[in-house]
């Protein structure tokens, strides 16, 4: 919308810049501003944080200036008219954007334009990511490109148009079945701007006006909507699915209105109808060889789902208890008619006959359920072939009108007006639809119940065809009703009003019915002419064509409006004949038999049906697989297989600008400016050198917000010789300077081509006693090492912290002293919280809100007895994050549900005292979290809540352990044994370190029960090929189990659930069941066990047909792997063709037909292995949701440190939105139109500030004004006179002041501070510039506006605050701010002018005794104390990048291009043996040999698999509220042991190599720590080898691979030994010998 208030167009400019920056400028017709949407280079996630200036601009013009900087010549643009989509995938992301746009729609009744994407172009992003990416999955991403997209999707921009019109939902809340673009607008969504992001239909979309003499009367449109819920071409996807919808189901819908001027009512009818394949499990397979494919019905529980698809059409279509008004045209229902008319082949000999036969015993089936009482099911067998055959077109037609007029006028039509004035519905007599995106208001005076359904073999031709002739009667009647005459000059003889006395019709708009007070003679009145009149406006009979035969039709109607509705029809049968076969409609020619050529395009239509019958062949055989390929990526499913190794949430790269450096990292050349430039994008070839002779270089990063840390990406930058670049890096972390902790030392950098990318996974910093405890680096040098693993044993896990803000590296060169360091970009990856949603309460900020507060509660629930499960809230006990340092709320914690506030804080020391806090159990937190502290008091009684709690659950773990060994502890677990004690272990939410501890304690070593080391390895490799398959197998499930519900309410059909693991004491409950497996154990049921609550045996094995009880069923994932074929399913690539059912075969990964999970199966009848399997697939599980509890853990531990009180506990229920735009009023009279500089996230302190233990965080001082609870507010420990303040600003500014709001206490001539502020760019206090001291007593005293309580209720008054303005404005970044208090005696204090500055009300976080602040008597020690802390001035919008200049660049390029004196040579070997499939290697090197340098890897071709088990009950795929991934919080890590022969010893370890994260085939050299001369090699591969997987692309059967760790992985012809030598010393050989 422009500033005249017209809609403008919608715009979309895709920017790319001269650095390979992309840029998405959106200008909504919505809005009158513009969006600029930022695509992150290096991982593709989309950035907008909605400033003024940046990414938010009053114009398109503008924001062009901004992001080309006046050079758009020199970018290249992309235009389009609407975003569709967009996807990081890896190397790649997608940006799907509709290019050219066609009206379809022009206007709907009421406003709205439907739009048909006619053109849309693939943006394809190349991004810096060094993540492991299959060849298979880029293939998979060229072919998702390919997708045909034009001319069969369509949008609009204003409107809800995925359900029936009128819709009463918003825009923004569609019916999930019709939208196709649901994965792709996530990315958008995400951000908060999910608007920019169309609703995405898939279908036909068009409308045709007719009329008279010139004048227009009406209009016609036909909107055909294609379910999501089975999609797939002809072969792949017929009947119906485990998501309970049939394939290629369409919505069709017919709106016929009389247009009328800007502020006049719109009269208004529509018609509903639904077609698609026969609801059972059925499919049809294709021979080469026949004319017909064969058809053929699941012999397995073939009507499964049935029922569920007529109970979809039931909710969606009953309308019986609308509130509309039922005319004489139209009989209410007391029931809701379901009528289909099945027009396939029913003759005997006839292949679809079959089809019939279960189609009439589906509905006895469902009729005999009695599930639906208020639903009643038709079912009408028409043969349309056959019937023409012998009967011809016409009586065809006449009796499929004859079978459709009972159910087509029983059904009826919706009927309404559009009010263009919300205050007309006064007059509406009926349902009033309106919301947000309505300027009036929808009247509807009656409503369509029920619906007619039309079906043949695949919903095509036939289905077309009949449908139309349907609808031509309806369209006649929709014509009637609205006035609109579709008849002829013939007439109807001598039938007139009177033939029809026992029919009243209803009438038109705005028409009234009255009597005559004297005859009592009935008269009518039209209120849109001001006229009288005795004869009913529509005398005709209600439906009379249906009555008629085919030629007296002809004959009676207009047919130039039919044709104008067969034209509709055609092109939507096309439509969806090319979606469904990929070729046009057949048979369409019956569609022209109204026009007067009919007989011509009769005779031109039986070849042309031959010529797509031939095209149908062709493209089912050889390109249906691919079809359904790209239409399943795009909808978001099976990406598990298609993209195994892609994230659903990419990382984002906090160190980019304004990320900086907080200290100048040196150069050699003085013009630069301190490094910025290693952390932009813009700079590509940068070449940073560091002084010559730099034994390390050291870099101080503070992140543009806060994350945790998961990556650190080097781009490799070198001139001719790259020993110039580090070999070696250390990484610390944390909140603050003062509070920073080693996450990695000694990092191997390997030696690279120049411009490679390495990326080296983060672990959280990790305890030194977890570390030795569970002996994860003496695991390294282990020998005997197994390489396969089912699951990680001795997970070490990292802390978490969500609030690291200060990431420090240290970089080692190559050869220490001897010359100068080469640097290329740096770049920081990590995981940040939502925290603008946070501060708003919307999007996922509201839901991280919500997980707090179920946090909360399952931690009141979890502490009191040990016994309860933490899973079922997957809770955690590990530790979430560090606090700030001495003094600090560190440990602050809200009741989340009450809004009481209670702390976990120690005394603090001064400001002096400064250390680091060691992070602490977060069962800490949990204590902590309901139990109210005063001082140490408090601190000492959660310490001992906390470590009773976790010897609690250390007792429980070793009482288990004695359950399963018995009396001799010393006795060795067999695996079942081992499986339940792991199982038990993590129920209890004990790590791995506290399990070892356990184990120790009673002279247990842990390894004994690893049931890694129980099995033979013949029978692991089949049990790990078991469990992956069950992983793969039970995300198909949940997929199918989520669109399943979309239109039903939530249900669970799991008899039991998918795993039903016998928690240690479970036992058979006996009585009448029949297996009796589980008869083991005492009576006593283990509260730990995925059983649950006991229930009778009233469950039957599905293969034996026994009754069993819950304790010996298996899980309902038994049957998915035992029904499947390993074949198909063990790999990421595999999954068979989607054909149909699978007649009681295997479940089918590739597409939503998995096996549903309502039947049961007994554990006698399951074999051994997939038992096994289930239980290594729930550890695997369990694992995973301890991750994600330490995550939801950390994450509400850092809202608590920022936010302090979540904004529901005082926001008033249901009117949250005003309190937010009150408290944003207060900030836009605060800053008077400059900008605040220092909210958080974008701002925050640099070191750790000392904090009283009743006081709001630290943080919470830069959080933003309208965040947080009104009355809390921070305060300093009462033993601090001085603290400092030092605010690190979003970005470089100009500041011209700083505002202190005071707290809620007020000031006291005890407690009003001095204040005096510095301003710098870097950290070095000697570098800061002073910019005064202001003493805020004195400013309070002269004005009598701050003494006095503050007055409430005053809207266009800013809090009180004290401004400390600058003389100029200060170009800065750091701000030092010192809050000191006057000590007694001082001039300034005056005990006489003692006064309450702003508030009576006392503190409600103070101690009882505490009163000085607040005019009581009894006065305690004066602390320092503010509400809120604000930077005012301007930002600076871009900043100056430095380059080398011409001098120096020529220097430059001259020292790059000096060639290192030693080159690298090959050692040749005579001898290489490959030893633990491909792991281990050794080289035997002749007696010859030359002094061996190092040697050179070749990066691996795996891939990381997102998918590794099953997902646990409540997942949701695509979950965005999923703070972190597995794979981010416990990244696997390869390690390279190189060993050699040395006399007199045996081998002797060289060192250990960390292995980096690169492109495949990626060259990189390794220098040993010293030359030796040796006769042979060994190189073994260690570390989480299992946890990667081949690229399913190159995988020939990978269902029949012998072992299951990746091919990829060997070592074979991988690694080369290298030397150095000079080349001129070597001469004329040196061309000759192997370079390396």
């Amino acid at each position: 919308m422009d500033s005249s208030g017209v809609l403008r167009k919608t715009s979309v400019i895709v920017v790319t810049v001269a650095s390979e920056e992309l840029y998405i400028v959106v200008s909504l017709s919505t809005r009158t501003d513009t969006q600029v949407i930022y695509v992150d280079p290096t991982t593709g996630s989309l950035c907008y944080n909605g400033k003024p200036g940046f990414d938010l601009f009053k114009s398109e013009e503008q924001a062009m200036q901004f992001v080309t900087d006046g050079s758009q010549w020199q970018c290249k643009i992309v235009t389009g008219r609407a975003i569709l989509g967009y996807a990081a995938l890896g190397t790649f992301s997608l940006l799907l954007i509709a290019t050219k746009l066609t009206p379809s729609i022009a206007e709907l009744p009421g406003g709205g334009c439907v739009y048909t994407v006619t053109e849309s172009q693939w943006v394809k992003i190349a991004l810096k990511n060094s993540q492991p990416q299959g060849k298979g999955e880029a293939k998979n991403i060229q072919e998702l490109t390919e997708l045909d997209i034009d001319g069969k999707h369509y949008f609009c921009e204003t409107r809800d148009i995925t359900r029936p019109f009128p819709s009463h939902m918003p825009l923004q809340k569609p019916d999930d079945e019709f939208v196709w673009n649901i994965w792709f607008s996530m990315p958008f969504k995400s951000i908060g701007l999910a608007g920019h992001c169309v609703t995405l239909l898939q279908g036909f979309a068009e409308y045709r006006s007719f009329g008279s003499s010139g004048q227009l009367e009406g209009i016609v449109s036909l909107i055909a909507r294609r379910s999501r819920l089975h999609p797939g071409t002809r072969y792949l996807a017929r009947g119906i699915n485990s998501c309970f919808s049939t394939g290629n189901e369409v919505e069709c819908e017919q709106i016929v209105w009389v247009p009328k001027g800007a502020a006049q009512t719109v009269p208004f009818n529509t018609y509903v109808w639904r077609r698609g394949t026969i609801p059972i499990w059925w499919g049809a397979e294709l021979k080469i060889t026949a004319a017909e494919a064969e058809i053929y019905v699941s012999d397995r529980d073939p009507y499964k789902g049935s029922p569920q698809y007529y109970e979809r059409l039931t909710k969606r279509y009953d309308t019986r208890n609308k509130d509309g008004v039922v005319g004489g045209m139209q009989r209410k229902n007391s029931f809701v008619p379901i009528v289909c008319i099945n027009l396939l082949r029913n003759g005997e000999g006839k292949s679809e006959s079959i089809l019939v036969q279960h189609f009439e015993e589906s509905l006895n089936y469902i009729r005999s359920t009695g599930a639906f009482p208020s639903t009643k099911i038709f079912l009408t067998n028409y043969d349309w072939h056959t019937i023409i055959k012998f009967k011809g077109e016409p009586e065809t037609i006449e009796g499929l009108w004859e079978l459709l007029k009972g159910p087509t006028t029983s059904i009826g039509i919706s009927e309404g007006d559009y009010l263009p004035s919300k205050q007309s519905t006064k007059e509406c007599r009926g349902e009033i639809i309106y919301n947000d995106d309505i300027k009036g208001a929808y009247c509807l005076r009656s409503h369509q119940n029920g619906v007619i359904r039309f079906n043949c073999a695949d919903s095509l031709d036939r289905t077309n065809a009949a449908s139309f002739f349907g609808s031509v009667q309806v369209f006649v009647e929709q014509c009637s009703r609205l006035g609109i005459s579709l008849d002829s000059d013939w007439k109807f003889g001598s039938q007139s009003v009177k033939s029809y006395t026992d029919y009243i019709a209803s009438l038109p708009p705005r028409w009234e019915k009255r009597s005559d007070g004297v005859t009592g003679k009935t008269y009518y009145i039209d209120h849109n002419t001001r006229r009288t009149t005795w004869t009913h406006p529509c005398p005709e009979k209600p439906w009379k064509r249906f009555d008629m035969k085919f030629e007296n039709f002809k004959r009676s109607t207009i047919l130039s409006r039919v044709s104008q509705l067969a034209d509709l029809f055609l092109l939507a049968g096309d439509i969806h004949a090319t979606l469904y076969t990929g070729s046009k409609a057949m048979h369409s020619q019956i569609l022209g038999i109204f026009n007067e050529d009919a007989a011509k395009s009769k005779q031109y239509s039986a070849a042309q049906n031959l010529k797509i019958t031939l095209q149908r062949r062709i493209k089912n055989t050889w390109v249906d697989s691919s079809r359904q390929k790209q239409l399943e990526m795009f909808l978001g499913m099976r990406l598990f297989k298609y993209l195994p190794s892609i994230s659903f949430q990419p990382l984002k790269v906090p160190s980019r600008p304004p990320g900086f450096f907080l200290k100048p990292v040196p150069n050699i050349f003085p013009s630069f400016d301190g490094g910025a430039n290693l952390l932009s994008f813009k700079m590509k070839d940068l070449f940073w050198v560091c002084p010559q002779g730099a034994d390390v270089v050291e870099m101080f990063i503070y992140l543009s917000e806060p994350c945790h840390v998961c990556q650190l990406l080097l781009s490799v930058s070198h001139g001719a010789n790259d020993s110039t670049y580090p070999s070696a890096v250390d990484v610390r972390t944390g909140r603050s300077l003062d509070g920073l902790k080693l996450v990695l030392e000694a990092a191997n950098i390997p030696a690279c081509v120049n411009g490679t990318n390495l990326s080296i996974p983060l672990v959280g910093p990790v305890s030194t006693e977890d570390m030795a405890i569970t002996g994860v680096s003496a695991r390294l040098h282990t020998q005997d090492t197994s390489t396969l693993s089912l699951y990680d044993f001795e997970e070490v896990e990292g802390e978490l912290d969500f609030l690291t803000r200060v990431v420090v590296l240290t970089f080692y060169p190559n050869i220490s002293g001897q010359g100068p360091i080469t640097l290329g970009e740096i770049a920081i990856l990590g995981v940040s919280l939502p925290w603008q949603g946070v501060f708003t309460g919307e999007g996922r900020g509201a839901k991280l809100f919500e997980l707090c507060k179920k946090i909360k509660k399952e931690n009141n629930l979890l502490l009191p007895s040990s016994d309860t499960n933490p899973f079922d809230g997957s809770l955690s006990s590990d530790t979430a994050s560090a606090p700030d340092g001495p003094g600090t709320s560190g440990n602050h914690v809200v009741d989340l549900l009450s809004g009481d506030y209670s702390i976990s804080e120690p005394i603090s020391q001064p400001l002096a005292a400064h250390t680091t806090h060691e992070a602490t159990d977060l069962l800490d937190f949990l204590d902590q979290a309901i139990v109210e502290h005063n001082g140490a008091e408090g601190d000492q009684k959660s310490s001992l809540e906390c470590s009773r709690s976790s010897e609690q659950g250390n007792h429980q773990y070793i009482r288990c352990l004695k359950s399963l060994a018995g009396t001799n502890l010393g006795r060795q677990l067999d695996f079942i044994e081992a499986l339940k004690l792991e199982i038990e272990r993590l129920q209890l939410n004990l790590s791995a370190a506290e399990r070892d501890r356990a184990l120790l304690s009673v002279g247990i070593d842990p390894a004994s029960i690893n049931p890694n080391c129980l099995l033979d390895e013949s029978y692991m490799i089949k049990l790990w090929r078991y469990a992956n398959s069950l992983a793969l197998l039970g995300q198909a499930s949940l997929e199918d189990r989520i669109t399943a519900m979309i239109g039903l309410e939530n249900f669970k059909d799991d008899k039991v659930d998918f795993w039903n693991i016998a928690g240690n004491g479970d036992k058979c409950y006996g009585g009448v069941c029949q297996i009796r497996f589980e008869t083991n154990g005492p009576e006593t049921h283990s509260t730990n066990s995925s059983l649950g609550a006991a229930l009778k045996p009233n469950l039957v094995c599905s293969s034996c047909q026994r009754k069993v009880c819950k304790a010996c069923s298996a899980g309902s994932g038994a049957l998915l792997i035992t029904n499947s074929n390993s074949r198909n399913s063990t790999g990421y690539g595999s999954g068979s063709s989607h054909g149909g059912s699978s007649q009681g075969g295997p479940a089918d990964i590739s597409t939503n037909r998995s096996t549903t999970l309502d039947q049961i199966i007994c554990k006698k009848c399951c074999p051994d292995i997939v038992l096994d399997a289930l239980m290594i697939d729930y550890i695997r599980v369990l694992i995973s949701l301890r991750r994600s509890s330490r995550a939801d853990n950390a994450a509400a531990v850092a809202l608590n440190q920022v936010v302090g009180s979540p904004m529901r506990d005082y926001m008033p229920k249901g009117n949250q939105n005003v309190d937010v735009r009150h408290s944003l009023k207060f900030h836009r009279l605060l800053l008077k139109e400059e900008e605040s500089l220092a909210e958080f996230p974008l701002a925050s302190l640099l070191h750790s500030v000392p904090t009283a233990a009743d006081s709001a965080p630290a943080l919470s001082l830069l959080a933003p004004v309208y965040s947080g609870s009104p009355n809390l507010y921070w305060k300093a420990p009462s033993s601090a006179t001085s603290v400092e303040l030092v605010v690190v600003l979003g970005s470089l500014s100009d500041v011209s002041g700083v505002l202190l709001l005071v707290s809620p206490c007020g000031y006291s001539a005890a407690d009003a501070p001095t204040v005096q502020i510095w301003a710098s760019n870097k950290i070095h206090r000697e570098e800061r510039s002073s910019l005064g001291k202001w003493d805020v007593q004195s400013l309070i005293s002269s004005s009598t506006e701050f003494f006095g309580p503050e007055k409430s209720g005053v809207e266009d008054k800013a809090p009180r605050h004290i401004k400390f303005t600058f003389r100029n404005p200060v170009r800065c970044r750091i701000l030092w701010i010192t809050l000191r208090l006057q000590r007694p005696g001082s001039h300034s204090v005056n005990l006489e002018r003692d006064f309450n500055l702003l508030s009576l009300d006392k503190n409600p976080f103070a101690q009882p005794n505490r009163c000085a602040s607040f005019g009581g008597s009894a006065e305690s020690d004066p602390c320092i104390h503010a509400k809120r802390i604000l930077v005012i001035g301007t930002s600076v919008k871009k900043e100056m990048e430095v380059t080398p200049q011409g001098p120096e660049q020529m220097n430059l390029r001259k020292w790059l291009e000096i060639p290192p004196k030693l080159n690298r040579f090959r050692v040749a070997y005579e001898a290489e043996r490959p030893m633990d499939n491909g792991l281990v290697l050794e080289q035997y090197l002749p007696p010859t040999s030359p002094l061996i340098a190092g040697f050179r890897l070749d990066a691996f071709a795996v891939i990381q698999p997102r998918v590794t088990h099953s997902p646990p009950s409540d997942a949701q795929i695509w979950d965005t509220s999923m703070l972190i991934e597995d794979r981010d919080i416990s990244p696997p890590l390869l390690y390279m042991q190189v060993s050699a022969f040395q006399e007199p010893c045996d081998m002797v370890i060289l060192g250990e190599y960390r292995l980096p994260q690169a492109t495949a085939g990626t060259l990189m050299y390794f220098d040993f720590p010293r030359k030796i001369q040796t006769r042979r090699v060994c190189f073994k591969l260690l570390g989480d080898v299992a946890s990667f997987i081949d690229d399913p692309s190159e995988q020939e059967d990978s269902g029949c691979r012998a072992y299951p760790i990746a091919t990829g992985l060997s070592l074979l012809n991988r690694v080369k030994l290298y030397y150095y030598a000079d080349p001129n010393e070597l001469g004329k050989w040196a061309t000759t010998m192997s370079a390396i």
